[in-house]
């Protein structure tokens, strides 16, 4: 069975910071690019960034770029993503994905794997 937990949400002040943590189970993702994802009340999942399975890579989408940043550790099949300068605007529900259906990186449907969720809110 496969398992990506998320972790690390909360509720911070606009301009804070949080960490996000991710870990798989079941099956060793270091071969595979890994994700985030949120999704705010009425809207659609949207892609947040990438990070190749050597790490040597990552992108980002525009609205979080210089603010966040990804990472992964392999050893010990997790992922994060530190989140700085906060924005209420960056208030969703972050889902981490992991696996690969081909398809581009910031497409969902490129992703076999999703984890449950962690809420971040950003109050002003």
């Amino acid at each position: 069975q496969v398992q990506l937990v998320e972790s690390g949400g909360g509720l911070v002040q606009a301009g804070g910071s949080l960490s996000l943590s991710c870990a798989a189970s079941g099956r060793t993702f270091s071969n595979y690019g890994m994700a985030w994802f949120r999704q705010a009340p009425g809207k659609e999942r949207e892609f947040v960034a990438f990070i190749r399975w050597s790490g040597s890579s990552t992108y980002y989408a525009d609205s979080v770029k210089g603010r966040f940043t990804i990472s992964r550790d392999n050893a010990k099949n997790t992922m994060y993503l530190q989140m700085n300068s906060l924005k209420p605007e960056d208030t969703a529900i972050y889902y981490c994905a992991g696996g690969t259906n081909g398809g581009r990186y910031y497409d969902t449907q490129r992703y076999g794997y999703w984890g449950q969720g962690t809420q971040v809110t950003v109050s002003s």
